[in-house]
């Protein structure tokens, strides 16, 4: 594994310090890109060559080709989670932000270079995790009536449509590049395990059928694989996805079948909430941590 080429020197007195990471899922090869003296979460990677993460409650930017980090401008959203995604043409964010008034998460969309968050979701809360591949709909997993299920909505505001009804928590919602399925993981069969359903809600499938729990399947640009997170059974109850545990990022075909071992690391909520493929299909970007 290579060293860091550059530390950002953060804030000290936090107990948790955070390395950003690549991987070449055919030879394996990992590269540190950089550490921080706090938690940073959920590299998107852009066809322009930055990764965008969050952390304390704010976006940023860090550029491939230069190392350099810096601020991306959210107005008054200042409590940005782990849940963001970049509109198909790249111009647009779409974010979790847990507002003022009740500390709820809601989802808002503003500039991707920065600007003042649009409302989108006045129904709280709602996690954000995909956005459909003609621009025109988000997917997201929101907690109605103490059920939490997935959710659609068209993009820039109007009625939301569930997806799911089932018993258990249905979360991490994601379209195919195709725009026909919404991938996601369910904990409707026992433990958290991945699915995939039309993107209208139909067919509802399982795909995995194995003993771990396994959380946010990331379709690859190519549409040809999937990278998921897996925790370990009896490690974490199925409905949660805990930081700070020795967990697996595992890669499968997109037509389903046998999964195998990606990388095993420390980490958790933050690894890869959110699609992290290099436009190329051949890199994962991610975040381990390591506790001081």
């Amino acid at each position: 594994m290579d060293q860091s080429k550059e530390q950002y020197d953060l804030p000290k007195g936090k107990n948790t310090k955070s390395f950003l990471e690549i991987i070449n899922i055919e030879t394996g090869e990992r590269k540190t890109l950089a550490s921080f003296h706090k938690v940073i979460e959920a590299p998107n990677w852009t066809r322009d060559g930055k990764l965008i993460y969050n952390s304390d409650g704010h976006l940023y930017s860090f550029n491939l080709n230069t190392y350099e980090n810096s601020l991306i401008e959210t107005g008054f959203a200042t409590s940005c989670n782990n849940d963001h995604v970049l509109s198909p043409d790249e111009s647009q964010i779409a974010i979790s932000h847990h507002t003022a008034l009740d500390h709820q998460s809601r989802i808002y969309i503003l500039p991707a270079k920065g600007g003042i968050p649009t409302l989108i979701t006045p129904m709280a809360p709602s996690y954000l995790h995909g956005w459909s591949p003609d621009g025109k709909t988000l997917a997201y997993c929101a907690e109605r009536n103490g059920q939490y299920d997935i959710y659609t909505i068209p993009a820039y505001g109007g009625e939301e449509k569930q997806l799911t009804d089932l018993p258990g928590l249905d979360d991490g919602p994601e379209y195919s590049p195709d725009g026909k399925h919404i991938w996601f993981n369910s904990t409707r069969s026992g433990l958290m395990q991945i699915w995939r359903m039309n993107a209208d809600g139909s067919e509802q499938t399982r795909i995995t059928f194995e003993e771990s729990n396994n959380w946010f399947p990331h379709v690859s640009p190519d549409g040809e694989k999937v990278v998921y997170l897996a925790y370990k059974k009896g490690e974490v109850e199925p409905g949660d996805h805990p930081p700070n545990k020795d967990v697996e990022l595992r890669i499968m075909s997109s037509t389903g079948g046998e999964s195998r071992l990606l990388v095993k690391l420390f980490g958790g909520q933050g690894t890869i909430n959110v699609n992290s493929w290099s436009p190329d299909s051949k890199q994962l970007a991610f975040v381990r941590y390591e506790l001081n």
